[in-house]
């Protein structure tokens, strides 16, 4: 005999684990909340988003986190770790970056072997925080090219930012680093389901 509990397939699977791994732009971001929401009513599954992230922090410190991110046993991992890599008064090269988001990588593969692995590039930076990071879109392009070389995934929400007018950016992001979540969410979130889920799943 067959039990009919009116739950489709995907209902009746565990959540979907999530952890976002990076610096004050995914600790202070305030966008997990919306991409949880969002992504669970189009996947018709439980979602948890869970964050390793700490503001101020480079990938040299991403790299004595692994074992935190490697513990909650997630199914997908959203990197962001080039921020303040870029930063001049961090002192960490574009080589050193690119050979430590390369480590991150491979331990991250090696360990989780069934994850996926989404690197992301988020918002512009302006004003003296721009200023202190001269060289960023060469930091990104490393991250990138080290994901693209794995086979991994790449998400670039710049162009998205870069559609708003100087007046609507500015008020958006006014410490010219970290995004008013609200306007975070609006811009990731939709990117990022789409993405993850592999269709739109509309509004």
């Amino acid at each position: 005999m067959v039990l009919m509990t009116g739950k489709s397939d995907a209902e009746n699977l565990p959540p979907l684990k999530i952890v976002a791994f990076g610096t004050s732009l995914t600790a202070r971001g305030g966008w997990q909340p919306g991409l949880q929401t969002r992504l669970a009513a189009c996947l018709q599954r439980s979602v948890k988003v869970e964050s390793v992230a700490k503001s101020g922090e480079t990938s040299t410190w991403a790299l004595t986190q692994l074992d935190r991110v490697v513990a909650e046993q997630p199914d997908i991992i959203l990197i962001e770790l080039y921020a303040n890599d870029a930063t001049l008064h961090r002192f960490v090269s574009l080589a050193q970056s690119r050979r430590n988001i390369a480590d991150i990588l491979d331990q991250l593969h090696q360990r989780l072997p069934r994850a996926r692995i989404i690197l992301m590039a988020m918002n512009p930076f302006s004003g003296l925080r721009g200023l202190i990071r001269p060289f960023v879109g060469s930091y990104i392009s490393a991250h990138q090219a080290e994901a693209l070389k794995r086979g991994l995934e790449f998400i670039d929400y710049r162009p998205d930012w870069e559609r708003l007018t100087p007046d609507d950016l500015a008020a958006a992001i006014p410490d010219g680093a970290h995004p008013r979540p609200e306007v975070a969410s609006k811009i990731i979130v939709p990117q990022l389901t789409r993405h993850i889920a592999g269709r739109d799943c509309g509004e």
